[in-house]
């Protein structure tokens, strides 16, 4: 696999996620139907799940194939700006939903 090809799967990963989260909460905030809040709950635990495999797996590549260990952590760090961003939106979420 390129570095380019690396990279843009983080890029993809960071974006579908990142999209995801944001159709979920902003849908909620919008409409209040319970289903995007659903929709955002469900988010959190297969994006978690499917973020951690994916991590795993570029790890385990960068560390197979040397010269592609920098790639992999770029899309590494990009999938990890996730975890903040779904933690905000995580709060936010049982903020209103408490109310």
């Amino acid at each position: 696999m390129k570095d380019h090809e690396i990279v843009n799967i983080g890029k993809f990963i960071f974006g579908l996620c990142f999209a995801l989260g944001n159709i979920c909460l902003f849908g909620y905030l919008i409409t209040r139907n319970d289903g995007f809040a659903a929709g955002g709950y469900m988010l959190l635990i297969f994006g978690t799940i499917i973020n951690l495999l994916l991590v795993i797996g570029l790890l385990v590549y960068g560390i197979a194939d040397r010269s592609k260990f920098k790639p992999c952590l770029k899309a590494i760090s990009l999938i990890m700006i996730n975890i903040p961003v779904a933690y905000i939106y995580a709060l936010i979420g049982l903020s209103l939903i408490s109310k």
